[in-house]
C-alpha cells in the first residue's frame, strides 16, 4: 500500500534542493574537461592517422641525456617542385639539421654542411650521399658519429612540402641583407626584410650560388626558413583560427616523412624544441670544420669536420650546460 500523501497546504510548497554555485562550478569545469579530452583524443587519431612512417632509420646505440631529432630536406624528386622520380632517382639530402631538447637547459638546431666527409661501409663519401650509397641507417649512423649523440626520431621534409606549409599559414618574414638574382633557386630578392610566400621562401632557403658562402650561407637561411614559419605556425595569429590550424597541419603532415616511434607527442615536443631552438634563448649555428675545401680523389671537394670540437659541443648542447647563441665555426668567423 503507497504511502499516503501527508495533508495541509505545506505538502504543495515543498521547496526543490538548490545546487549551489559551486556544484554548477564544478559541473561546468567537468564538462569542459570532458569536451576537451574529446577534442584531444580526435587530434591524436587525425594526427596519427596522417603520419607517413619509415622503418630502419633508427639504430640500436643507447639513448643519451637529450632527445634528439635528425632533421633532413630532402630533394627527392615528388612531382611538386623541379621534376619526377624519373628524372632523379633516390634522394640526396639537402638540409642536415640536428635538434636538440635537452632536460633541462637551451634547445639547439645545428647544420651539418651536406658535403661533409665520412665513411659509411668503409667507403669515404658526401654525408649527402650515405642515404642513397648506403642506406637510411647509414646516414644516422653518421651523424651520430658526428655528434657523439644516440638520434631518437627523424623527419624528412621534400622541398614540395615547405612552399604549401608556407602558403597554408599565409606567408612568412625573412630578411637577407643582399640583393639577389639567382636563376638556378629562382630566387629574385631585394635586400631587407620581406614577408614572403611559400615559393619565395622555397628558393630562399635553397640559393646558394649567388650566397658568397655558398652552402654554408644556404644553411644559415634554411634555419632561418625553419624558425619563421615555426614562430608563425604556434602565433597567436594562427592558434586563433582552427581552419588556418587544420590547412598549417594538413600541409605540415603530407609534407613529411618520419621513423616508425614517432607519435603525435613527440612530433608537439619537435615543433616546440624548434621553436625554443630558433628564438633569442636558443642555440643555432653549424658544427666545426678544419677544412671547408678538402679534396677526396674521386670525391672532389668536401668538408673535412673537426672531430674533437662537434663531439665536445654536442655533449654540452645535450647536457644543457652550453650557453645560448649563436655556434660553429661560421659563427666564430
Amino acid at each position: 500500500m503507497p504511502p499516503s500523501r501527508p495533508n495541509g497546504p505545506a505538502s504543495a510548497a515543498m521547496p526543490r534542493r538548490r545546487r549551489g554555485p559551486k556544484r554548477i562550478i564544478t559541473l561546468a569545469v567537468l564538462v569542459l574537461l570532458g569536451a576537451l579530452a574529446l577534442a584531444v583524443f580526435g587530434g591524436w587519431n587525425w594526427v596519427n592517422g596522417r603520419l607517413n612512417k619509415e622503418n630502419d632509420w633508427l639504430t640500436s646505440k643507447s639513448n643519451g641525456p637529450a632527445t634528439s631529432w635528425l632533421i633532413l630536406g630532402s630533394d627527392e624528386r615528388d612531382g611538386t617542385v623541379g621534376g619526377t622520380a624519373d628524372d632523379t632517382p633516390g634522394f640526396r639530402t639537402d638540409t642536415i639539421l640536428v635538434l636538440t631538447k635537452p632536460k633541462s637547459g637551451p634547445s639547439s638546431l645545428i647544420s651539418i654542411p651536406r658535403d661533409s666527409l665520412v665513411q659509411v661501409n668503409g667507403q669515404y663519401m658526401k654525408i649527402n650521399a650515405a642515404a642513397e650509397l648506403g642506406s637510411n641507417k647509414s646516414l644516422v649512423e653518421s651523424v651520430e658519429s658526428i655528434t657523439g649523440q644516440k638520434i631518437n626520431h627523424i623527419a624528412k621534409i621534400k622541398f614540395g612540402g615547405l612552399q604549401s606549409v608556407v602558403n597554408a599559414i599565409g606567408g612568412v618574414n625573412l630578411c637577407y641583407d643582399q640583393t639577389v638574382s639567382d636563376p638556378y633557386s629562382g630566387l629574385d630578392w631585394q635586400a631587407g626584410c620581406h614577408t614572403v610566400d611559400g615559393g619565395t621562401a622555397l628558393a630562399f632557403s635553397r640559393m646558394r650560388y649567388a650566397d658568397a658562402n655558398g652552402d654554408f650561407g644556404r644553411a644559415q637561411r634554411q634555419r632561418q626558413v625553419i624558425g619563421a614559419i615555426m614562430s608563425k605556425a604556434m602565433s597567436k595569429e594562427t592558434l586563433s583560427s582552427p581552419a588556418k590550424v587544420m590547412k598549417a597541419a594538413d600541409a605540415a603532415l603530407a609534407a613529411i616523412t618520419v621513423d616508425n616511434k614517432t607519435s603525435p607527442l613527440t612530433l608537439a615536443q619537435m615543433a616546440f624544441a624548434f621553436k625554443a631552438a630558433t628564438g633569442d634563448d636558443g642555440i643555432s649555428g653549424s658544427v666545426y670544420w678544419t677544412d671547408p675545401g678538402y679534396m677526396v680523389d674521386g670525391i672532389g671537394s668536401s668538408v673535412l669536420l673537426d672531430d674533437t670540437r662537434n663531439t665536445d659541443l654536442f655533449s654540452q648542447l645535450a647536457a644543457g650546460t652550453h650557453a645560448a647563441g649563436k655556434v660553429g665555426t661560421l659563427a666564430e668567423g
